[in-house]
């Protein structure tokens, strides 16, 4: 069952797609309600054993009691615990109580999630302008029924090619074709397999969006021709902003066009980014985001197949105005500083970057309506990647393109998946990597990943291979790093069987990703369970914050500490140890409970439940070359069983449902 509630007049954001009667607010359950000069505050005691999930990307644990989370897109790369919000907005929350409910805040400005910070005995949640709330429940009190029901209403989730499942390699710092041609002379003299090269904004032409720099790629067309050959997917990444720069054709043609964001007196709103003084495409505006998507065939022409569209917070380092008023409050500082003069300068340079006062002077048209950016703030990536995505589907129609972004808002998932931002080589974010998934999964985000050993800072060769463990189960699989860090690769290190032997499982387990994944989005499911959704009784289950299931059949437990020979895993049954090692696979039958299982740096280790049975590929150099129709069975069933698989040519987009094939499986 779902009521819609609405507090005052809000806009539509097209998250949700059903149409529902919508009840008088005053009749809200289980939240109390009140408004003030605030905005809109929804209240909720919690019980003592109360868990609550959900919120997406978000920082902390799989269960968010004891923190303040704020929904409102950030573009800050230091991510800690003490953060409070991250470069996506998804307001779902699940509460597992004696009568388990979901509930769903539609509103595209700030929102605050205090869920017990303040006080642990309550949930207070915060809006500051109109929304719509939705409450979900079920007749079975089932947290998956929730889920699901909440996921109808929203839409289906974004299934890219299968090619899009493959391993990618990236790094800010790949300046030319040669320095892209050593990645995948690298990977393929090592023997590892690869399947996309990711392109940062080294690749245009002053950093312009929808431009090459031709002297570092001087024959782009047959180099993407090339690349592909060689079974490798070139994809560039696109920024959400637009040089101000009166000979640079898509800057005029959005002058033209009017389609550019404005200040309160309709002029185009300059900010700084990438390449200087910019302005932002108004992706609101369907008119304006149509045009801006439009130049995307400038990469089709090339050949390229997928994007990843990054700095769509929007990310400001700075806008014209704040800029201006605060190089003259420096010039007028004294040239010796002491401590309080010294802090006003530094607060004034801190100031510039990503300053949400900035979003109140700037403008959206939205169907003929002025609206002010920080009230719709939070939907910014969401409707670029959406009209970006439009634009794919309409220019080649018979493919499905890989397509991602950085900020995102409840329907997006849509259009694209996301990766989350730029994290640090630091075995915390490893293990945050792993504890986001569900909560994604919950808000219709399936095709995610985190950067596979860490964006910033510097990783080792420990924590490269314990991430790339992991990674062999998330559906975005990319290496990345940024410039001025060690370089990454996996060849680089002198470890090559290890790295070898995880890749290898990545593309031996294929079969069972791609169609575990595939299913999970027809049948709006989560790819990534916590414990206690599989087994609800379990008191045991819902304290635990380091294993997930994943699709029905197995149990992933990660290594995610440094120095750690294996880990501590409880088991809520009897299942299968399977594991993937240099020298095969090998299994073993353990009982419910604790046990401690040594897990070396280059072995992948599951846990099959009884009754399932995965299906394993001979390993092959790209996902398209891995054979769907051979496969073995890692069997932990004394009956027939079937296992159903997703059989399409990976690129169609006719309803895969037409592409599910049962396969007999004896024990």
């Amino acid at each position: 069952m779902i009521k819609k509630y609405r507090f005052g007049t809000p806009i539509d954001t097209g998250a949700v797609l059903t149409e529902i009667e919508v009840f008088n607010i005053t009749e809200l359950s289980p939240f109390t309600f009140k408004k003030d000069s605030q905005g809109y505050e929804f209240n909720l005691q919690l019980k003592k054993l109360d868990v609550v999930y959900g919120l997406g990307e978000q920082v902390r644990g799989i269960n968010k009691r004891g923190w303040i989370y704020k929904s409102y897109n950030e573009d800050d790369c230091i991510i800690t615990e003490s953060r409070t919000s991250l470069y996506g907005s998804h307001n779902f929350i699940l509460v597992n109580a004696i009568n388990n409910f979901g509930a769903f805040f539609d509103f595209p400005g700030k929102v605050t999630f205090d869920i017990g910070y303040t006080d642990s005995r309550y949930m207070k949640i915060t809006c500051c302008g109109d929304g719509y709330l939705y409450i979900i429940t079920s007749d079975d009190n089932d947290l998956n029924t929730i889920v699901k029901n909440f996921r109808e209403i929203i839409g289906q989730s974004y299934i890219p090619p299968k090619w899009a499942f493959g391993i990618g390699q990236s790094r800010w710092g790949y300046k030319s074709q040669e320095d892209i041609t050593e990645v995948i002379e690298g990977y393929k003299q090592a023997g590892f397999p690869l399947d996309m090269v990711y392109m940062d904004i080294d690749y245009m032409q002053d950093y312009e969006d929808f431009t090459l720099n031709e002297e570092r790629y001087p024959d782009f067309s047959n180099f993407v021709k090339k690349a592909k050959k060689e079974g490798v997917r070139l994809i560039p990444i696109v920024d959400a902003a637009i040089k101000v720069k009166d000979d640079y054709f898509v800057y005029r043609e959005g002058l033209e066009r009017s389609a550019y964001c404005t200040d309160e007196e309709g002029n185009p709103f300059v900010v700084g980014v990438w390449p200087g003084d910019s302005v932002l495409p108004d992706v609101l505006n369907e008119e304006s985001g149509k045009w801006f998507a439009e130049n995307y065939k400038f990469y089709l022409d090339y050949g390229i197949e997928g994007f990843w569209n990054d700095m769509n917070e929007p990310a400001l380092f700075y806008s014209k105005k704040r800029l201006q008023a605060n190089v003259a409050k420096l010039k007028r500082l004294k040239s010796e500083l002491n401590i309080d003069e010294f802090e006003k300068m530094r607060h004034l340079i801190y100031a510039l970057q990503n300053n949400v006062a900035d979003y109140k002077d700037f403008y959206h048209n939205i169907n003929g309506q002025k609206v002010r950016h920080d009230l719709v703030h939070n939907l910014y990536g969401y409707k670029l990647t959406k009209c970006s995505a439009e634009y794919l589907k309409k220019y080649q129609p018979e493919k499905r393109h890989l397509l991602f972004s950085r900020s995102s808002y409840i329907g997006m998932h849509r259009y694209g998946g996301i990766w989350t931002g730029d994290n640090a080589s630091w075995w915390s974010h490893l293990l945050l990597a792993f504890q986001m998934l569900p909560s994604l999964n919950m808000c219709g985000f399936l095709y995610v990943g985190a950067d596979v050993g860490g964006f910033g800072q510097n990783t080792t060769q420990d924590l490269l291979l314990r991430w790339m463990a992991l990674a062999v189960f998330s559906p975005l699989y990319r290496n990345h790093a940024t410039q001025g860090t060690r370089n990454q690769e996996p060849y680089r290190f002198k470890a090559e069987e290890k790295f070898l032997q995880l890749m290898k499982t990545r593309y031996m387990l294929l079969p069972f990703i791609y169609s575990e994944y595939v299913k999970c989005a027809l049948n709006n499911d989560m790819l990534f369970k916590p414990l206690a959704f599989v087994y609800p009784d379990d008191v045991r289950a819902r304290t635990v914050e380091d294993q997930l299931m994943m699709g029905d059949a197995i149990m992933l437990a990660p290594v995610y500490t440094q120095n750690a020979v294996g880990r501590y895993v409880y088991l809520p049954e009897d299942m299968l140890e399977v594991r993937f090692t240099y020298a095969g696979i090998k299994t073993k039958q353990r009982k419910n409970g604790n046990h401690f299982i040594n897990i070396a740096l280059d072995q992948v280790c599951v846990f099959l439940k009884k009754g399932k049975v995965l299906p394993i590929a001979k390993p092959a150099m790209h996902a398209e070359d891995v054979d769907f129709n051979n496969l073995t069975f890692i069997k932990n069933i004394d009956k027939e069983t079937t296992y159903t698989l997703c059989m399409d040519d990976g690129e169609t987009t006719e309803d895969l449902r037409n592409y599910l094939v049962d396969v007999k499986v004896m024990p």
